[in-house]
């Protein structure tokens, strides 16, 4: 087993969820330098930020669905999925209680001002427009576009663009265009991680944490995007994958 490989993948994704979750804490909570400065703000920190985790750590998935993708087209070992998706989702765990610690006292300043289900939703996603169908199918096609376009500028040898550079955009695209629904989580690791540390974290007047929809919807549909990725990257593609 790769041990380097699940070493990055932990730290990638932990990266990843300090710049996302921490900045929709800046975004959220009181005393903060950046409190309201809207959705345009808080994705394209997520999509820079992880450009900053490419460049760091190379080309880890930090997401169980990518994993499975490559699983599928053979660029990631089976033997190597499991593992894989298990250091993601413990990565995303262990950056989102950083990223208490980090604003411990703005959540305690917040407690009694900020909307508690607004608190939850720093850590995970959730739909404003309750509608399991409807937000199954929108992460399920998000998450094809997302992986499919990562891995077509990866594999085509005609782009020259640096891939960090392109995730970044891929991630900013995606979100604006295609995340205003759930929120966009296309990964296992970056909703139900933060989902967890929210859980256990003694944050005051907590909301209930809506598990019903993080491991139905962010939990299972990244998959379902990662198969039609894989698919559609085999048999439409002309990259030879």
């Amino acid at each position: 087993m790769d041990w380097q490989r699940l070493l990055f993948e932990f730290l990638g994704t932990g990266l990843m969820i300090l710049f996302g979750v921490g900045v929709h804490s800046d975004e959220v909570l009181v005393k903060t330098k950046y409190r309201g400065s809207g959705h345009i703000f808080a994705i394209t920190t997520w999509a820079f930020g992880i450009s900053v985790v490419l460049w760091i750590f190379g080309g880890v998935c930090i997401n169980p669905a990518m994993a499975l993708t490559q699983a599928i087209l053979g660029l990631l070992p089976w033997s190597m999925f499991v593992p894989v998706a298990i250091a993601d989702l413990l990565g995303a765990f262990v950056g989102a209680l950083i990223v208490w610690v980090m604003y411990a006292d703005h959540f305690k300043a917040s407690a009694d001002e900020v909307d508690p289900i607004a608190v939850r939703n720093i850590f995970s996603t959730n739909p404003n427009c309750r509608n399991l169908p409807r937000n199954y199918f929108v992460e399920a096609l998000a998450t094809t576009i997302f992986l499919t376009a990562i891995l077509a500028v990866d594999k085509n040898p005609n782009f020259t663009v640096q891939l960090p550079i392109a995730v970044g955009l891929i991630v900013w695209a995606v979100g604006m265009g295609l995340g205003g629904t759930t929120g966009f989580a296309m990964n296992q690791a970056r909703d139900l991680g933060p989902r967890l540390a929210y859980q256990v974290l003694p944050i005051k007047n907590k909301a209930d944490n809506d598990w019903a929809y993080g491991l139905i919807v962010p939990g299972t549909a990244p998959f379902v995007g990662a198969i039609a990725a894989a698919l559609f990257l085999r048999y439409v593609l002309p990259l030879g994958l």
